[in-house]
């Protein structure tokens, strides 16, 4: 079994993934978003919607939203959040597609590159772009290549006001094109451990690979507001549009 698939991965570290401050900057985020793409009504796909965070909020400023993960318990997260306004589908990524349909999708939260096969994240990109409108824009936000090597840290410590321990190690693999997590919490005195890994992207790997999927135009940002992407970029935000 893959980590990805494992819901209790997903339930152990959920409050360490997504804070409460995390959940609460989303609308921030959609509104960035927004200004960044112009698209500002329609059909939005967020895609690996986790706990449902940015769907929510996006159907709050009268889009019409539908959230797809694969992960049964972050998708019961999700309804407490965003409840009958928005469909969501237990799918997997790599499955998923509606031709023709949105004017916006997005993958945020470096949902992407989970899979060994390379092959997977192109099938995943080109079913993206089958299932926007023509015109229509993807929006990507992930850890970059880049900033990964520039602040390359193997191991943190994490303390939280409860009292749990939270020590995260990171190992470079496979000529720096996968990065391999081992997350620790400690809590009362007992240690449980996941792990975890992910291909990471540099932003031109990943524009490369969006135009591969079809994609007739891709910019490179640092941040959802638009920052250029360059040395001090802490993230690898790609606006893609498919053509008209």
């Amino acid at each position: 079994m893959s980590w990805f698939d494992n819901e209790e991965f997903w339930r152990d570290l959920y409050p360490y993934m997504f804070p409460v401050e995390r959940l609460a900057a989303a609308p921030e985020q959609v509104a960035q978003i927004v200004a960044l793409t112009g698209v500002a009504s329609g059909k939005v796909l967020d895609l690996c919607c986790g706990p449902g965070r940015h769907s929510a909020a996006f159907a709050a400023q009268g889009f019409t939203v539908t959230g797809v993960d694969r992960t049964p318990y972050l998708l019961d997260r999700a309804r407490t959040h965003a409840g009958s306004q928005v469909e969501f589908v237990l799918e997997d990524m790599r499955d998923f597609r509606r031709p023709g349909t949105f004017d916006l999708a997005v993958n945020l939260f470096t949902s992407f590159g989970y899979f060994e096969d390379p092959g997977d994240d192109l099938r995943v990109l080109a079913n993206v772009y089958e299932s926007l409108r023509p015109g229509g824009v993807f929006v990507m936000e992930l850890l970059g290549k880049e900033y990964l090597a520039a602040h390359y840290i193997e191991s943190r410590c994490l303390d939280f006001a409860d009292g749990t321990l939270l020590l995260q190690r990171a190992k470079i693999r496979e000529e720096w094109t996968r990065v391999f997590c081992e997350w620790t919490i400690v809590q009362s005195g007992r240690a449980r451990t996941h792990k975890f890994d992910h291909t990471i992207y540099s932003g031109r790997e990943l524009k490369d690979l969006l135009l591969r999927a079809g994609f007739a135009g891709v910019r490179l940002f640092g941040d959802l507001r638009g920052t250029p992407y360059g040395v001090d970029a802490q993230r690898l935000i790609a606006v893609a549009r498919k053509g008209e």
